[in-house]
Order: C-alpha cells, then sequence, then structure tokens
C-alpha cells in the first residue's frame, strides 16, 4: 500500500504530479527548537539516534510544523562504523569522532559484516515506529552515507578539512582502501535493505565528500562502489518499486556518470543550475534540489523570489524534488523554512498543468 500523499515517489519515477514536491536535507535538527528540547532530555545526540522512540519522534517534528511531502528517518550516517566497532563520540565544536580509526590492512580485515537488525536494530525499530504512527499518510526516506564518504570519517578518525590521511592512503596503497571500500558496501547493501524491509520507501546515498576526488579517483574510489550498492538493492518491495537517490556534492561535473548508475534521482548542491544539469542529463533520471541553504537567511519576500526562480530554471513537467544543495543551517528562522515549503506547491503548480 502507497503513502496517500505519493507526490515525492512519483516525481521520482518521472510521472505527473499536481505540483512539486518538497523536502529538505536535515529537516530535522537543531534549527527546531522542539527538536533541541528533544535532544536536552536525551542528554547527548547518539542517545537520541539510538532510542527508537526518540528517533522517531525526531522524524516526525518537522511534519507537524511543515507540509512537506515526505519524511526522513532521523538517524546518521556514522552509525554504521560505530556499530562496525569504532567507538563513535562527538566533541562540542569539533564535531564526530572515533575512539579506534582505521589505519592499515589489518585494522580493516578485522571490521566485522554487521547484521543491521542487530547492531542497527535501533534504526529499524525507529523506522516500524515512524511507519505506525504516519498511518501511510506520508513515505519515509531511509539513507546511507556513501563507502567513500564513510572510509573518509573513518580513516581519519573523524572529521577533516585537508583530508590528507586517507589522501596518503589512497596514492599509497589503492588496494588497501579498495578492500575498505569493498567491505563498506556490503554492510551498506544488507543496511538499506534491511531499512527497505522495515518500511522506507525510499532510500538515497549521501556522498558527501566524493567531491574532494579527482575524476578519475571519484570514478574508482566512489562512483563505482555506488552503482554496486544501487545494484545490490532490493528495490522491489511489497509489489512496489523502491526509488534511489544519488547525492555526491560537489558534482556537477560529473553527472552524466551519476545518472548512469542506475539511481532513479540525482540530488545537486547549489553550484550548477538546474536548467543546466536538465540539459545535462536528459530525461533519464528525476533531479533533486538545489536551492542555496543560506538563501533561507534571506527576507520571506526573497525566499518566494527564489523559490520562483528556481521553479522557473526546472521547468514543466514532473522529475523535480525541491530540496536544498546540502543541509538545513542549525541557524535558520523556522518559520522561512515554512515560507519556502508554501511557496514550492503554490508557485509550482503552474508547471504541473
Amino acid at each position: 500500500m502507497s503513502a496517500k500523499n505519493d507526490r515525492i515517489i512519483r516525481a521520482l519515477f518521472r510521472q505527473p504530479v499536481d505540483q512539486t514536491p518538497v523536502w529538505i536535507m536535515r529537516q530535522a535538527g537543531r534549527y527546531l527548537p522542539e527538536y533541541r528540547a528533544a535532544r536536552a532530555k536525551a542528554g547527548n545526540f547518539l542517545t537520541l539516534c539510538k532510542t527508537p522512540e526518540l528517533a522517531c519522534e525526531a522524524t516526525l517534528q518537522p511534519l507537524r510544523r511543515f507540509q512537506l511531502d515526505a519524511a526522513i528517518i532521523f538517524s546518521d550516517i556514522l552509525t554504521i562504523p560505530d556499530a562496525m566497532g569504532l567507538g563513535l563520540y562527538f566533541t562540542e565544536g569539533e564535531g564526530p569522532r572515533f575512539q579506534n580509526p582505521i589505519r592499515d590492512r589489518q585494522a580493516i580485515n578485522c571490521l566485522p559484516i554487521i547484521d543491521p537488525e542487530i547492531e542497527l536494530r535501533y534504526v529499524m525499530d525507529a523506522i516500524r515506529l515512524c511507519h505506525a504512527e504516519l498511518k501511510q499518510e506520508l513515505p519515509i526516506i531511509g539513507f546511507s552515507g556513501s563507502p567513500w564518504t564513510l572510509a573518509t570519517y573513518m580513516v581519519e578518525g573523524g572529521a577533516s578539512k585537508e583530508f590528507q590521511v586517507i589522501k596518503k592512503l589512497l596514492y599509497s596503497e589503492p588496494k588497501t582502501l579498495h578492500l575498505l571500500l569493498e567491505k563498506l558496501s556490503v554492510v551498506i547493501i544488507d543496511y538499506l535493505n534491511a531499512q527497505i524491509k522495515a518500511g522506507v520507501e525510499v532510500v538515497m546515498l549521501f556522498d558527501t565528500w566524493g567531491g574532494i576526488l579527482t575524476t578519475q579517483d571519484y570514478y574508482q574510489f566512489s562512483l563505482h562502489y555506488l552503482t554496486k550498492i544501487i545494484q545490490g538493492l532490493h528495490c522491489q518491495q511489497n509489489g512496489k518499486r523502491i526509488p534511489v537517490i544519488l547525492f555526491t556534492k560537489g558534482s556537477s561535473q560529473w553527472l552524466e556518470k551519476i545518472a548512469e548508475s542506475g539511481c532513479d534521482a540525482v540530488g545537486i548542491d547549489w553550484t550548477i543550475d538546474i536548467n543546466i544539469a536538465r540539459k545535462r542529463i536528459g530525461d533519464k533520471v528525476a533531479l533533486q534540489g538545489n536551492l542555496d541553504p543560506a538563501a533561507l537567511y534571506a527576507s520571506p519576500e526573497n525566499i518566494r523570489i527564489e523559490v520562483a526562480s528556481l521553479l522557473e530554471k526546472s521547468g514543466k513537467g514532473s522529475g523535480h524534488i525541491f530540496n536544498l544543495g546540502h543541509g538545513i543551517s542549525q541557524y535558520v528562522d523556522p518559520e522561512h523554512v515554512r515560507v519556502l515549503v508554501d511557496a514550492v506547491h503554490e508557485l509550482s503548480r503552474s508547471y504541473h498543468i
């Protein structure tokens, strides 16, 4: 049984819709006062992620405020390396860190192939809770980080600006890096398939750091594994096909290749006009994006102008999911998000007649 509002599913399959669907990356997050209250109740971010009832509550919070067209399960891309034994923790002002970073082949060989219904059961339980709470009103998006992006955190030991350690591994021991990426691909396939079985109706792969690679290295160390993951997904569930969104930040030079990965939609950041992206890709896949997140700092009037401009560039017909070009900032006024969502729905109708 499909969600009553299946607008985003139809748009992902480039089928007719009455208005452009919209959701926002990091739509459950620190810009919402109710999220900050839930996080305070949990005590810390990881407890919030790992408590299904709290993760479900965080998932549903933005849906109570805004007429969004999808929920995205509240979690974090680093739950996978944490479940593999790296010891994830968060340091104020520094972001995520790992107690046991991966630095050699022996450490990679020791990484377990986890069972998502055991080590990551809390994610599946949160999905099942959200599925029950939503009562088929909206589809739920499940997600994972890409092998390359997860590897950057695992090898660097956390967030990085220069990516010195993993770039050294890439150039000095490429076979060792491939070993890690191969193992992560197996885990991610299992993880996303478990999310699909638990009830998500869309899956998204976040390749946040793919854009730091050269073209040759992106194809070899990132896109190759993303394609392999898409091929391994159980995209038929209960008679429905599960669409896949692939988002690589900083990837405008590779759009044609990304569109050939087997994904149903390519997420684009704000550094390329959506009409140019469409001309390059054609009608092969849907496009998701791509408002600059900083546009939400503008006045309500100017937010509507920005929305109108992007919709005009996207043009008539289906195959566009409105989103930001990356995650929403914690400093954005929630009322500005309401203006954005309402403007997308109102102003897009004339493009779907």
